[in-house]
């Protein structure tokens, strides 16, 4: 195994509230509770969401999504992080994208999994489906903002692409790079340099194919500042992948005695309201081929049983 330097400490994540304020996913601090805390957390325009492909809107102005750096990030170790929510890997801006006529510097990535008892881990639904996990790469607005610390709670400041991860047969040795790692971070505030990969190879091949909307972080302090790019193209990751991410990892510290499993850090789909999810390529017609099909095939099958 290549070399490794183990550090402990704090990681600043792009989605955390404020010092002293206290959060989670589910239990008192959850996130129904959050809004109190919050405000922005029960504005209108929050995330996640379920894309209903019925109502995307094609948008042929929505060119494929530009990468830099991606595949040659210009530093030799990346800093991996349990943040107590996630577990972060921090990116250098020199690694950005262009969207929508528009440039963003990378500031980090981090996931989003359910457990052994919640197998639909993502945070955005396709048609009420919620895949196994997702993939978050966080950039900042770099062309209005020096700093994603700037750029957080305006309402053009973030661009967040979104990789819905499923479970697949065989081993994705791009995860690996990543996966492999967690046994070091598994308590909160722990932290490990890791040689540096291809980031692009995270990512799903077809990057012209992508819904997008705007809506917020989808933990507090949950600034609607966010443009969602959600690849429609899925990753597939093996079993036992999966089965390292939901059970390596723990969202307390080292000196507690009773380790609590981080696990199921999604929060829950948030009401569409008046805004549009777009897509770059044509959506609707797909989905109503593939439910005719269906509708066909058991019509036919009740036909030919005796």
């Amino acid at each position: 195994m290549s070399c490794v330097f183990l550090l402990i400490g704090n990681t600043e994540h792009a989605q955390a509230a404020s010092k002293g304020s206290r959060w989670s996913h589910t239990g008192a601090d959850g996130q129904a509770l959050w809004g109190k805390e919050f405000p922005d957390c029960g504005r209108k325009a929050q995330s996640p969401i379920n894309i209903q492909t019925q109502q995307v809107k094609y948008d042929p102005t929505l060119g494929p999504i530009e990468l830099e750096g991606y595949e040659d990030p210009e530093i030799k170790w990346f800093t991996l992080a349990n943040n107590g929510h996630t577990v972060e890997m921090a990116l250098p801006s020199s690694l950005g994208i262009t969207a929508q006529g528009q440039h963003y510097s990378a500031v980090q990535l981090h996931f989003h999994w359910g457990s052994s008892q919640r197998l639909g881990g993502s945070e955005h639904q396709v048609n009420g489906e919620a895949l196994t996990a997702e993939l978050h790469v966080v950039h900042y607005n770099a062309e209005k903002y020096p700093n994603i610390s700037v750029a957080l709670d305006k309402a053009d400041g973030l661009a967040v692409l979104a990789i819905l991860l499923e479970v697949g047969q065989t081993r994705n040795a791009a995860y690996d790079y990543i996966l492999s790692y967690l046994q070091y971070i598994k308590y909160k505030g722990q932290k490990i340099m890791i040689p540096t990969f291809s980031v692009q190879r995270l990512l799903p091949k077809q990057l012209d194919k992508y819904y997008t909307y705007h809506g917020s972080l989808t933990t507090p302090p949950c600034f609607q500042s966010v443009l969602w790019i959600i690849f429609h193209q899925k990753v597939l990751l093996s079993p036992d992948q999966f089965e390292n991410l939901i059970t390596q990892l723990y969202s307390s510290g080292l000196e507690v005695s009773d380790n609590i499993p981080l696990i199921d850090n999604v929060r829950m789909v948030q009401p569409l309201n008046h805004r549009v999810v777009k897509a770059s390529f044509h959506v609707g017609w797909a989905v109503n081929f593939r439910k005719a099909m269906q509708t066909l095939m058991k019509i036919l099958a009740s036909k030919i049983q005796p």
